[in-house]
C-alpha cells in the first residue's frame, strides 16, 4: 500500500479532499483528469510524483462542481493559478489502487472511504486502522483529514463560525477539489455529526449509494460522562489555561493528571504537542483551542434528528454504540433510531444500530478487531 500526505507546510498548493455545500464554484487542478492506473506496489516516490502532477503550478480553468458526493458537472469559469489549500490530509491507498486518465471510463473510479476524527484529535488517529483496511481491501483508498482547528489544518485560518456545519462544508469542498466521490463516510464522536451534516448538505439526488458510520455519537443531545469519567468541555477549558508554549510534554502530562484527568486521556492529549524548533527545547499545540471550544459547543447544540428521520434515497446510516459508553446513550436515542430504521426502509434508505462489545468511547483503540469486523461489511458490499 502507499500513503500520500498533504500538509499546510507544502508550498505547491492544494491540500485537500473534500466535497461541497449544495453547489459552489471551485478552481480545478490543471491535471486532475490524471487519476490512477499504475499499481501502488511500486515505490511511494512514484505516487508522490504523480500527485505532484495533479498539484502542479500550471494554470487551470475554474469549474462549478455539484457535490462530489453527488456528481461532477463542470462549466467554464475564470482562469486561476493554484487551488486554495482547504485542509491537510493523508491518503492511504491499497496495493491495487491504480492511476488512470479521467476520460478513460473503462476503468472504474477508485472506491474511497473518508475517516474523520473527533474533538482534539487529528487524521493520524485513524492511521493504523486505515492501513489495516487498505491491506484487507486493496482496491480501496482511505482519506484521513485534519478537520478545521485541528492538526496541520489549524494553521489554515478559517472564517467563523466554527461549527459542525462549517466543518462539514470544509470537508465537502476538499472532496470536490480532489474530485473524489466517497462511498463510505466514517466519523468518530464529533466527526460522526460532521458526517451526518455532510450528507445533509450534499446536493440530491446522490449518484450512488452512500454508507455513513456514526461512531459512539447520537444525532442530537450530547451527554457528558459520569463521575470519574473525562469531560471534554472541562478538558478544553483546562487546556486553554495552560501556556501556549511549554518546555516539555511531561509538564503537560503531569498537569492533566493532577487536575484529575485519566492517564490515557493525558497521554493522548500530549500527542498534539510539537517542537517549536529543531532543538526540541519547547513545544506548542497543533490545534486552535479557541476554535475547538466553539466546535465543541456546536457539537452539543447541533440536532440532526430531522435528517436521520427523513433520509434521502440511497443513504444508509449506521450508528455504533460502544458497550461501555452508556452515558452517551439514552433510551430515547435508541428508540428513535429503531423507529428511523422502519421509516428509512420504506423510503429506499437505511438506518442500522450496532453495539461494539468491550469498548469505551475510544472505539478504534479499545476494540479495533471488533470495529474492523463491523465496518468491513461496507467495503465488502460496495467493493469495486
Amino acid at each position: 500500500m502507499s500513503a500520500v500526505s498533504c500538509s499546510t507546510a507544502s508550498s505547491s498548493g492544494g491540500c485537500g479532499l473534500r466535497s461541497q455545500l449544495k453547489t459552489c464554484a471551485l478552481p480545478a487542478f490543471s491535471s486532475l483528469n490524471f487519476t490512477r492506473t499504475v499499481p501502488t506496489s511500486q515505490s511511494d516516490r512514484l505516487s508522490i510524483q504523480r500527485l505532484a502532477l495533479v498539484h502542479g503550478n500550471r494554470k487551470a480553468r475554474g469549474t462549478t462542481i455539484s457535490m462530489a458526493l453527488v456528481d461532477e458537472r463542470q462549466s467554464t469559469g475564470q482562469n486561476v493559478a493554484d487551488p486554495p489549500r482547504i485542509l491537510a490530509y493523508n491518503l492511504v491507498q491499497g496495493a491495487l489502487v491504480k492511476w488512470r486518465w479521467k476520460e478513460d471510463k473503462s476503468v472504474p473510479d477508485t472506491p474511497t472511504a473518508l475517516l474523520l476524527h473527533g474533538i482534539l484529535g487529528s487524521g493520524k488517529n485513524w492511521g493504523t486502522f486505515a492501513r489495516r483496511l487498505a491491506h484487507e481491501f486493496p482496491t480501496w483508498q482511505f482519506l484521513l483529514v485534519d478537520l478545521r482547528c485541528h492538526g496541520d489544518s489549524a494553521s489554515l485560518k478559517k472564517r467563523g463560525p466554527h461549527s459542525v456545519a462549517t466543518t462539514a462544508s470544509d470537508v465537502l469542498k476538499l472532496v470536490a477539489q480532489l474530485r473524489l466521490t466517497p462511498r463510505v463516510l466514517v466519523g468518530h464522536s464529533f466527526g460522526g455529526k460532521v458526517v451526518l451534516s455532510m450528507v445533509d448538505q450534499a446536493a440530491k439526488p446522490l449518484p450512488r449509494p452512500v454508507r455513513a458510520w456514526v461512531l459512539d455519537a447520537t444525532p442530537g443531545k450530547v451527554r457528558a460522562g459520569g463521575d470519574g469519567e473525562d469531560h471534554p468541555r472541562e478538558l478544553i477549558s483546562f487546556l486553554r489555561t495552560l501556556p501556549k508554549v511549554v518546555s516539555s510534554k511531561r509538564e503537560v502530562l503531569n498537569a492533566l493528571i493532577k487536575e484529575g484527568f485519566s492517564n490515557d486521556v493525558a497521554q493522548w492529549v500530549v500527542t498534539n504537542l510539537r517542537p517549536t524548533g529543531p532543538s526540541c527545547s519547547s513545544f506548542s499545540w497543533t490545534f486552535d483551542l479557541d476554535g475547538i471550544s466553539q466546535l465543541y459547543q456546536s457539537y452539543e447544540d447541533t440536532n440532526l434528528w430531522n435528517f436521520v428521520e427523513n433520509l434521502p434515497r440511497g443513504v444508509h446510516v449506521n450508528f455504533l454504540k460502544a458497550e461501555r459508553s452508556l452515558h452517551r446513550w439514552a433510551l430515547e436515542d435508541l428508540q428513535r433510531i429503531h423507529a428511523a430504521e422502519e421509516l428509512a426502509s420504506e423510503e429506499g434508505a437505511g438506518v442500522e444500530m450496532h453495539v461494539l462489545e468491550d469498548a469505551g468511547h475510544w472505539v478504534h483503540t479499545d476494540n479495533p478487531d471488533g470495529l474492523f469486523r463491523i465496518l468491513s461489511s461496507s467495503f465488502q458490499v460496495l467493493g469495486a
